[in-house]
């Protein structure tokens, strides 16, 4: 198999306590053919100083990720690019799988990598539970790795969407091109979750997740990716995993609701402003 290269994309902001996990995770990579460019936003603390002790490729652009992320995708050299979140670790051999999987079918242009969340505390369990529902789930999960040209043919991530904007540029590359999904598996650093924090985290991004609506309205994944009794479909199909840790399974399923009943006061409130 031929070893194009691959040009990974780490927008960063404030990503101090997560980054150096991250970049070690891309540098411990079985793939060797990797060029690592890191974009951040103005962070304020040390996460270029971090960034710099593993890439000489680090540029300072805003205002929002997706900026980030299509300069990124810009200046890269590779054939393909991944774009990865400053709290993820991959796996070894992810980018190893990914190339191989878009190098043997032309028909490929996006490849979805599963994730597993961790971190601290009872609530960043639950996460992890509710995660692990999601696999192979196709309009939950969205691609990270793409064919670059076929990327910058679709204009890479819409730059106006704050909320929704991974499944938006995974969903518009499905209409042109296969997308397909490896087993290695990407690991979401949750750090210590607080209840508190992840539904003011939903309160801000549904409010913005108006314009994700309103550029995929005819796009069919919508309407389960917006309902809670989607989401509670797919947990209570298995409930021996729900509720092999009962506490546990309870748990996440009050949170989920919580983050839905917070996400739906969020999206509410920007409508009435705007009348």
């Amino acid at each position: 198999m031929s070893q194009p290269l691959v040009s990974i994309i780490v927008p960063t902001y404030k990503s101090a306590t997560t980054l150096a996990a991250c970049l070690e995770s891309i540098k411990n990579q079985t793939y060797p053919q990797i060029e690592l460019i890191v974009i951040d936003n103005h962070s304020t603390d040390n996460t270029v100083d971090i960034a710099k002790t593993f890439t000489p490729n680090v540029h300072v652009r805003g205002p929002e990720r997706s900026a980030q992320r299509n300069y990124g995708v810009e200046i890269s050299k590779g054939k393909y690019v991944v774009i990865i979140d400053s709290d993820m670790e991959l796996g070894p051999k992810v980018i190893e799988a990914c190339v191989e999987k878009t190098e043997t079918s032309e028909q490929v242009g996006g490849v979805v990598i599963p994730e597993e969340s961790f971190g601290k505390g009872f609530w960043a369990q639950c996460k992890r539970l509710e995660r692990s529902f999601y696999v192979g789930i196709d309009w939950i999960e969205a691609a990270r790795f793409y064919r670059k040209d076929l990327y910058q043919k679709l204009g890479g991530y819409n730059e106006s969407l704050v909320s929704g904007e991974d499944w938006d540029l995974s969903q518009r590359m499905g209409k042109i091109s296969k997308i397909d999904r490896v087993p290695e598996f990407i690991m979401h650093n949750e750090g210590h979750l607080r209840l508190g924090t992840t539904l003011k985290k939903k309160y801000y991004y549904a409010q913005k997740f108006a314009e994700y609506l309103k550029a995929n309205k005819t796009t069919e994944q919508v309407g389960a990716q917006t309902g809670l009794f989607s989401r509670y479909k797919i947990f209570l199909s298995r409930p021996g995993k729900l509720f092999r840790n009962p506490i546990l399974g309870i748990g996440m399923l009050f949170m989920k609701t919580c983050e839905f009943g917070f996400g739906g006061f969020g999206f509410l409130a920007v409508k009435v402003k705007s009348r």
